[in-house]
């Protein structure tokens, strides 16, 4: 049985449609990503997965059970850090440590924020406050409190959007490391605008236009090294054809979008 299941779900916001008969699926233990084009819903769809927003149509469920909120043992990443200004990185991540492990200690929970910090390459820079670190250091802060709750399910919006290039690649490595150290491994929902990156992380891509496209499985061996979308024969393959995918949801989209426009129509005036 999925562990998470999006049944016929449609979303709208006032009269626009942004979403419409999805469905999915994802296994326990699967990296998925939905990679597309901006304002083709990818968020939309993250925040109905995650329980965040409700969908007028359809039901989301996770093992089972119909999702009414954000569920236990899970957590999200977001494209903009989502840190508390005012607290160290080390209290932004052993709050979230406390929140979800309430019967540990004071001493456990920062043990276990540290632990997480160290693992990003932080532990240096754990009395430093959000302000005081860098767009990708704060980034591997967030990364740090979404693994350090020991999540059974993960939620990544856009997580590297932000990022320059070279950041962007080298918190992706991270990413992948700890997700391949997780036992057992979280299960990953992952939205992108990057069809590469969905490739560096996942084990199956879907594309997301009109609706959702057929999953792509990536079946890459790992570690995924950065310049493999360079020379891997294979991953240039799959590239093509989830680009295609992309161009193809792009293209009915459009076409949607001007059937529903008013045609202006000349009126002759009579002399």
């Amino acid at each position: 049985m999925a562990l998470i299941e999006l049944q016929d779900v449609g979303k709208s916001y006032g009269p626009r449609c942004v979403l419409k008969n999805i469905h999915l699926s994802v296994d326990e233990g699967e990296f998925v990503s939905i990679v597309g084009t901006s304002a083709s819903g990818k968020t939309t769809l993250l925040k109905l997965a995650s329980g965040l927003l409700a969908p007028d149509q359809g039901r989301v469920l996770i093992e089972g059970q119909l999702v009414r909120d954000f569920p236990l043992r899970a957590s999200i990443v977001f494209q903009n850090y989502s840190l508390l200004p005012w607290l160290s990185a080390l209290e932004n991540v052993r709050l979230a440590v406390e929140s979800n492990f309430p019967e540990w200690s004071a001493a456990r929970w920062k043990e276990q924020a540290m632990r997480y910090l160290e693992l990003v390459g932080l532990g240096a820079a754990a009395a430093k406050r959000p302000g005081q670190l860098s767009g990708g250091m704060r980034q591997r802060v967030a990364i740090a409190r979404a693994f350090a709750v020991e999540p059974r399910i993960l939620f990544l919006d856009e997580p590297f959007g932000a990022l320059d290039a070279l950041t962007r690649v080298t918190l992706q490595q991270e990413l992948d490391k700890l997700c391949q150290a997780q036992t057992p491994r979280a299960t990953v929902l992952m939205i992108t605008n990057s069809v590469d990156e969905g490739i560096m992380l996942s084990d199956r891509i879907l594309a997301l236009g009109t609706t959702l496209s057929a999953a792509v499985p990536v079946s890459l061996p790992r570690p995924r090294p950065a310049d493999m979308m360079l020379h891997d024969e294979n991953a240039v393959r799959l590239r093509a054809r989830v680009t295609e995918f992309l161009t193809a949801g792009r293209a009915s989209s459009e076409a949607a979008k001007s059937a529903r426009k008013p045609m202006n129509v000349a009126v002759p005036v009579e002399a």
